[in-house]
């Protein structure tokens, strides 16, 4: 161990995704589609409620916060995946890499907790839906959000500290496609006890399962209420809303649970596959499974194009 806290590395080589050479075109056609395909989604998501005084509830109040996050969140490390199946130059300066992985912490944090809340939120409204307008008014759900936020820049603040007090003295070559926690970790040539003790033992844990057995605790309970309604019809229309959130939520908690929870000695390749499913894969399905498939954004979504087409339509005369 060496006992300066001064790194000695300048940059970090990304290896990337274990993809073959002949197969990076079609790889980059394929990320960069996903890409276009989360922001492009999640935007039409925060227009659609922005613009439709129908939306403008706390479910989709909530949903647009994860909108904005899930866009951030790809943002942080897909542009610069990109960019270096296109280029080749696998490289990322010292302070790059730290600052992509607190954005990312940040960012992978706040969906956590927003996907708790969400859960919440469905829990009241179907749960104790004479009392949802008085439990969910304003102040909580900016509460909610802001907590969100805070406990999320804290959680990313604390690790990245942790991260910088760390030296890295020999292999510079990251196997992953962005700098995750676990691979830097693995290069240290520090003491990274501390790290492990707060990763993988104490905080880490806590900030992703209290979220996450707060999601269960709602859902047991919307379960409990829904096998009441005699109706068949409303035990399928409200299953099969907790049915599409649910997939996001294990693909979400699984893929970080698999990587994040795991010993430092866990297999690189299947790391990297987990993480493209967190990163890249959930924030690209949130618009399909909580939105696009929902009858009030449709409809937000017909009044937007009924709003747009007589503008391309003047457009068109005067070209």
């Amino acid at each position: 161990m060496r006992p300066e806290n001064q790194s000695c590395v300048s940059e970090f080589l990304l290896l990337g995704l274990p993809i073959q050479p002949e197969q990076q075109g079609l790889f980059f056609a394929l990320f960069l589609c996903m890409y276009l395909t989360t922001v492009l989604g999640n935007l039409l998501i925060i227009l659609l409620i922005r613009l439709d005084s129908r939306l403008h509830t706390p479910m989709y109040f909530f949903l647009s916060h994860l909108a904005f996050s899930d866009i951030s969140l790809s943002s942080v490390t897909v542009p610069k995946m990109l960019m270096n199946m296109q280029s080749r130059q696998q490289t990322i300066p010292y302070s790059g890499c730290i600052s992509q992985f607190y954005f990312l912490t940040l960012f992978g944090c706040i969906d956590n907790f927003l996907l708790a809340v969400m859960a919440y939120d469905r829990y009241v409204a179907i749960c104790q839906p004479l009392h949802y307008t008085n439990v969910m008014r304003q102040e909580l759900l900016i509460s909610l959000v802001v907590w969100s936020w805070f406990l999320s820049c804290a959680h990313a603040l604390l690790h990245t500290l942790l991260l910088v007090q760390l030296s890295f003295c020999a292999d510079n070559s990251i196997p992953h496609f962005f700098c995750d926690l676990t691979a830097l970790l693995k290069m240290s040539c520090s003491d990274i006890s501390l790290n492990e003790l707060i990763v993988i033992k104490t905080e880490g844990p806590f900030v992703i399962m209290v979220p996450f057995m707060c999601i269960i605790i709602s859902y047991l309970r919307i379960f409990t209420t829904v096998l009441k309604i005699p109706s068949a019809a409303g035990k399928y229309k409200v299953f099969s809303t907790c049915g599409s959130h649910l997939t996001v939520v294990i693909l979400f908690y699984g893929s970080v649970t698999y990587v994040y929870l795991q010993p430092l000695t866990s297999n690189n390749v299947k790391d990297r596959i987990a993480t493209v499913i967190y990163t890249i894969l959930t924030p690209m399905l949130n618009p399909f499974v909580y939105s696009l498939r929902n009858k009030d954004m449709k409809q937000g979504l017909g009044k937007l194009i009924g709003r747009i087409k007589p503008q391309l339509r003047g457009f068109y005369a005067k070209s």
